[in-house]
Formats: C-alpha cells, sequence, structure tokens
C-alpha cells in the first residue's frame, strides 16, 4: 500500500469484535456493532503550530486505539476497508498489561 496520511491524519484499520459474548451466545452479523477499537497503520507528519513548527503525533504505527462511534471516514485501499481520521478524534491507546510486560 503507498498511502501516506498528511498533517495530523491517522490510517487506521478497524479490530475485529468477538462474534461470541462471554455466555456462549453467537452473535449474527446483522446485530454487531462496528468496532470502536483499532490498530494504527499510517500516520502524518503532525499539525502545524501558529509558529510554522510541525508538532509530531502521539500516536504511532502499530499502536490499538480506541476511537469514537462515529469518528474517520471510511475508505477502500487495495480492496480494504479503512478509516482514516484526525490524530484528536483518537480517545486513547491500549497499552499492554503490565502483568504482560513483566511476562515478556
Amino acid at each position: 500500500m503507498a498511502f501516506r496520511p498528511l498533517h495530523d491524519r491517522i490510517l487506521v484499520r478497524r479490530v475485529e469484535s468477538e462474534e461470541k459474548t462471554k455466555g456462549g451466545i453467537i452473535i449474527p452479523d446483522t446485530a454487531k456493532e462496528k468496532p470502536q477499537e483499532g490498530e494504527v497503520i499510517a500516520v502524518g507528519p503532525g499539525a502545524r503550530s501558529e509558529q510554522g513548527q510541525i508538532q509530531p503525533l502521539d500516536v504511532k504505527v502499530g499502536d490499538r486505539i480506541l476511537f469514537g462511534k462515529w469518528s474517520g471516514t471510511e475508505i477502500k485501499i487495495d480492496g480494504e476497508d479503512l478509516l482514516i481520521m484526525k490524530e484528536g478524534d483518537v480517545m486513547g491507546i491500549i497499552e499492554a498489561q503490565a502483568a504482560d510486560k513483566i511476562a515478556a
């Protein structure tokens, strides 16, 4: 893929949601909501400040993020459905559990 977002935009691949509930009930496709979690695929260089300097983004390629239900614009690149959004639409970065870090 040859796509590079501009300014403070990021390209995100949605992470697929579970097809079963914790109780074992299978959720049909028609009842599923779109996941609000994704993986950052590409990031722009950053937004310009009033002084003309580029402010780098807090997110980086490979980060797992949470975003709002209606955030971003859906696009299709190389047959894959992706989202492009501004960094401001990101609610947070999902970090590995402390136990996972100790085990690694």
